[in-house]
């Protein structure tokens, strides 16, 4: 083991987004099963809860007036209207685990990373492409969840949020969800090493020194 690893570091706030379909949930999944070091940053959402999905592991669903209560209150980092639904990130969840030195995943569109580069400029940004976009529209529809009407609405909205992909930090092609794993987690890998959040170097350094 590494030297540096005994000591404490700075979480990092770890964004994925992507156009519903291409493969950042997947991705993200695998990401948390490879990695001890992550935690997911569970949202709060005004969507109806589908099958399946479990209050406060999935999503913290809310009521529409509980989430205007919230958004009063100053308690997300981010919040964004998506497909006539609501979802924010809890600042409290985020501020928790990076204090305690673990990282914090965020599956987030364009519009609340924005929000939150404002908020905190010490972010990781990765968007994940398509390879084509009848590829996109055969995963959405391989996926076997959405209605043809809220296909084509997924469809409309994803060459807008395409559109913002110079807006990121890295920019991956999601060939193959297994190679696009590897290289997001390299990503995460490098990033932790980066001095400024490595907070113990300081003091280590002096020590070396004298």
């Amino acid at each position: 083991m590494e030297i540096a690893s005994a000591f404490k570091r700075r979480g990092l706030l770890f964004v994925l987004s992507s156009p519903s379909g291409a493969g950042k949930s997947t991705i993200a999944r695998m990401l948390l099963e490879n990695d001890d070091g992550i935690a997911m940053s569970v949202s709060a959402t005004t969507r109806p809860i589908r099958p399946g999905e479990v209050d406060g592991r999935d999503y913290h669903f809310v009521s529409d007036a509980r989430f205007e209560e919230m958004v009063a209150a100053g308690e997300f980092l981010e919040w964004a209207f998506v497909f006539g639904h609501r979802y924010g990130t809890l600042r409290s969840e985020v501020v928790k685990t990076i204090e305690g030195g673990r990282d914090v995943l965020l599956d987030i569109d364009w519009q609340g990373t924005q929000q939150l580069k404002q908020v905190d400029p010490d972010i990781v940004r990765v968007f994940i492409l398509p390879p084509s976009m009848p590829e996109l529209e055969r995963r959405l529809r391989f996926r076997g969840t959405d209605s043809e009407e809220v296909i084509r609405r997924r469809m409309d909205r994803a060459a807008a949020e395409i559109s913002h992909w110079a807006e990121y930090d890295y920019v991956l092609i999601n060939n193959n969800a297994d190679k696009c794993r590897e290289l997001v987690h390299n990503i995460l890998k490098a990033e932790r090493l980066k001095a400024g959040r490595r907070v113990f170097l300081h003091d280590f350094v002096r020590q070396l020194i004298g």
